[in-house]
């Protein structure tokens, strides 16, 4: 095209409407690759980051197609495209503040722009920025200066219906292209930078706008009355603590161990003669553990997320999507960070190496009342350290201690590991065991990854014995959900003793089964318990151990160790199992054998009536619950409701550290006990990584680090100031 014909073509409303789009998408493009932090890998995902804003921006822009009129249309179509350059600006600057993507709430709620768009914020501005607004600017003096002519003959209407059209189909195109990739990309939604990633800003925007207005609509319509039937439930179905149990856990340390994607059937089994979970398995033999051989995960499409929300808080999770990601930014929660603190003086944290926006953890955790979180921006991401999700398991509880040692005791810590996870990947210097050969090479490395996180626990339990913090702690062990799934359990079936061909739904619902132990050193009565139960049960059970009543509080679980806890499994689809039956949809397999009953007594169909009835109610009564967010209507006495603006996860460290110094003498940190010095020097690892560097000097280093990019107190600066020579000690490797 000659320069003539180009400038004419300008000189047009299509070539305005083109010049608009354009730059949009350049300057969109732009910020994605410089300013955002979205994982793009692959040319597959570069095609989609690079098509994603076209749709949205022409489907936008398209509005001012319609309008005859001159001057209205040209300015219209000026004004989107200013607003969409704002909405694009703001984000960037929360981005640079919150490593997240603001949400209609955030737009729209006053705290929180007062929170995400202060004049902090706006101070992290760059030069870099000019890209976005520079533009206007010159498009505007192009208009004023008559450079830009204006074209006073209108748009055809058929024209702009078509590309309207176009746009939308476009938007399908692209969200189909994205769920190739991302399998339940707008149903899960886990991440907003996978929505992002792969949608768009605006039209992440625009979806999280529909959410929230459906989330909206549900509780306008809600009042304290629909907490009635609620509340008559739990107090129906309350779990009276076993009188032997009940607090012998009482001010003990509670160290979660969040086992990823770790099925039940992997404890003491062996592949080729070889154990494939050797030290898990002495735990869950051990004396010292209280192990359930039936115990089941409840989650649904949210997953690990989901396994989350009933360990910490009694109540299921969403029938479709994630409630983390869905409600957990603006619901009220009763969960344990916050009772156990407001009960019994605990301290918390979340030690987690994947970013903190993943299942929106960043904004969740703080209504479950965690004091501190520690993600990825806490570890040393090198690529070399990390697997697909987050910080190798490993170097993860290593690099933890730096932290975990300056928690007040009591705490409440949880580790959430990350190398088990599909597709059950990891480099070869990490490679211990041997993969099995059934020709899938997920389920062929399932077991892999499963031996590298065992001996990543027990690096960690060798380091809680060692630095003195074992004696005073129970261990909570578990598996979040399945980890191979049912469309590969056929390849599985051999390696258990099953034949493929006789593979039922009854199979793959046994191995919905995964660990639950409760390791408490110095009991001497441990054993394996059949009882049957699931992550729903965690919390009251955690709680009666440690000395707190859960009567007044509202959870859809029973304490495992009560002789009134209930034995039906209810599963999110409201499929269940008890210790004789297993109901899938309207089959009824017998326990054991797999028979399907194909004429059950009238005993047997009202056992299932009874049990079906109660498991469709208790899970209509949590989805009310958290869709209406009751819990705001309801203050159990002696408990304040959570403020998260009390909490801010961007100076955890040093917030620690100010705490240690202001209590003194009278700190209960593990680092004041230890004569004000690390324990760094206790922990014993084999990882590999860390024969490449000085790993306590650059574990040291990257603390600090944090503390010095938020103005804050580094270890060294603290009021221990051995921290540096303490901790310059390589570590001993095995």
């Amino acid at each position: 095209m000659s320069w003539t014909k180009f400038r004419n073509f300008m000189n047009t409303r299509w070539g305005f409407f083109t010049l608009c789009a354009f730059l949009f998408w350049a300057k969109t493009i732009f910020v994605y690759l410089v300013d955002f932090h979205l994982g793009v890998s692959g040319i597959y995902q570069y095609f989609v980051l690079l098509i994603n804003p076209i749709a949205t921006t022409l489907l936008i822009f398209s509005i001012a197609l319609y309008i005859k009129r001159t001057l209205p249309a040209y300015l219209c179509l000026f004004l989107l495209y200013t607003a969409n350059s704002v909405l694009l600006l703001i984000s960037v600057i929360y981005y640079r503040e919150f490593t997240d993507f603001m949400t209609i709430n955030v737009i729209f709620g006053y705290s929180s722009v007062s929170q995400g768009l202060s004049t902090s914020s706006f101070s992290m501005i760059k030069p870099q920025d000019i890209a976005i607004i520079g533009d206007l600017i010159v498009v505007l003096i192009l208009l004023l200066l008559k450079k830009i002519k204006l074209d006073e003959r209108p748009i055809v209407r058929k024209q702009a219906v078509a590309m309207t059209s176009f746009s939308l189909f476009f938007l399908m195109l692209n969200i189909t292209l994205g769920e190739i990739d991302r399998p339940q990309l707008l149903t899960r939604t886990f991440d907003r930078n996978y929505l992002v990633k792969y949608l768009g800003i605006d039209t992440f925007t625009v979806y999280d706008g529909l959410k929230t207005a459906k989330n909206n609509q549900a509780r306008s319509n809600a009042d304290s009355s629909d907490l009635s039937k609620v509340i008559s439930y739990t107090q129906k179905n309350y779990a009276h603590p076993n009188p032997s149990m009940f607090g012998i856990a009482k001010n003990k340390n509670i160290i979660v161990i969040h086992l990823e994607s770790f099925q039940q059937f992997l404890i003491n089994y062996k592949l080729n003669g070889k154990s494939v979970t050797p030290f898990l398995n002495s735990l869950y033999n051990g004396k010292e553990t209280y192990s359930f051989s039936n115990f089941f995960n409840q989650v649904g499409q949210g997953k690990t997320s989901d396994a989350e929300t009933m360990l910490e808080t009694g109540a299921f999770g969403l029938p479709q999507g994630s409630l983390f990601s869905a409600l957990g930014t603006d619901n009220t929660f009763e969960a344990a960070p916050a009772i156990l603190n407001q009960q019994s003086g605990y301290s918390s944290a979340v030690f987690h190496g994947n970013s903190g926006s993943f299942w929106n953890r960043d904004n969740v955790y703080k209504n479950f009342g965690y004091q501190n979180f520690f993600d990825a921006s806490y570890y040393d991401t090198d690529s070399e350290n990390l697997t697909e999700y987050g910080v190798k398991d490993k170097l993860l509880f290593r690099d933890s201690v730096k932290y975990l040692e300056h928690l007040q005791q009591p705490f409440y810590a949880k580790f959430i590991t990350v190398s088990n996870h599909f597709p059950f990947v990891i480099d070869s210097q990490n490679k211990t065991f041997k993969a099995a050969d059934t020709g899938d090479s997920s389920v062929d490395n399932y077991f892999v990854t499963a031996h590298y996180l065992d001996q990543a626990v027990k690096e960690f339990f060798d380091y809680l014995k060692k630095s003195g913090l074992y004696e005073n702690s129970v261990i909570v062990i578990y598996g979040d959900h399945y980890g191979i799934s049912n469309s590969r359990n056929l390849k599985l079936a051999p390696l258990l003793g099953k034949s493929s061909s006789t593979w039922s739904d009854y199979d793959n619902a046994q191995l919905q089964r995964v660990p639950f132990m409760i390791h408490i050193p110095g009991m001497t009565d441990g054993k394996v318990l059949d009882t049957y139960g699931g992550e729903i049960d965690v919390l009251p059970t955690l709680l009666h151990l440690v000395g707190i009543d859960t009567k007044k509080y509202l959870m859809f679980g029973s304490d495992l160790f009560s002789t009134d806890h209930s034995q039906t499994v209810a599963f999110r689809n409201e499929n269940f199992i008890t210790p004789h039956y297993t109901v899938i949809g309207n089959t009824i397999y017998e326990n054991g054998t797999g028979n399907v009953v194909t004429h059950p007594t009238d005993e047997v169909k009202e056992k299932i009536d009874r049990a079906q009835k109660k498991v469709s109610e208790k899970l209509a009564l949590s989805d009310s619950l958290n869709n209406q967010n009751l819990l705001r209507f309801y203050v159990p006495e002696g408990f304040t409701p959570v403020n998260p603006a009390d909490y801010n996860y961007k100076n955890c460290y040093g917030k620690l550290l100010d705490l240690e110094k202001t209590l003194g003498n009278n700190s209960k940190s593990l680092w004041h006990q230890n004569g004000d010095k690390s324990t760094l020097n206790d922990y014993e690892t084999d990882a590999p990584e860390v024969d490449n560097s000085d790993f306590e000097k650059a574990n040291l280093e990257s603390a600090n680090k944090k503390a010095s990019s938020e103005d804050l107190p580094s270890a060294a600066s603290s009021s221990s100031s051995s921290a540096s020579s303490d901790t310059s000690v390589a570590t001993s490797t095995k």
